[in-house]
């Protein structure tokens, strides 16, 4: 668990405007420091179950958050995992460009076949001319 006073160096440094202390940016920065603690906690105590479920639910809730964050507001997310050092904004991140291309990929398709379709209605125009 953080103390006040390293909470409080974690909101200064992650808020956003004056009286920030709940911004999206300012959780995600304080359940990786949580995140961080637990983790070294287990690596000393594996057994420690209650607390291994405690981590994984803070990994789920920053990894919501992060999402949020990316569809709202892209180059604060990007600033932020860079100042966090965070593996699994990478992941985020690819994983949007991947659906990007592959979007654009249907979108193609689509379009070549519709072009197709288009080409085929003006072949038979013609044929239906020359009749």
């Amino acid at each position: 668990m953080l103390d006040k006073k390293n909470k409080q160096k974690i909101i200064s440094k992650f808020k956003v405007h004056d009286n920030d202390t709940g911004s999206t940016q300012v959780q995600i920065a304080i359940l990786t420091e949580e995140i961080r603690l637990l983790s070294d906690h287990l690596k000393q105590h594996k057994h420690d179950h209650s607390s291994r479920r405690g981590l994984l639910k803070k990994v789920g809730e920053r990894r919501r958050l992060l999402k949020y964050l990316q569809k709202e507001n892209e180059e604060s997310f990007m600033e932020l995992a860079k100042k966090l050092k965070l593996k699994i904004a990478k992941k985020m991140i690819d994983d949007e460009e991947e659906r990007i291309r592959k979007e654009e990929e249907l979108d193609k398709r689509h379009l070549g076949v519709a072009e197709e379709e288009e080409e085929n209605t003006e072949e038979a125009a013609e044929k239906e001319e020359e009749e």
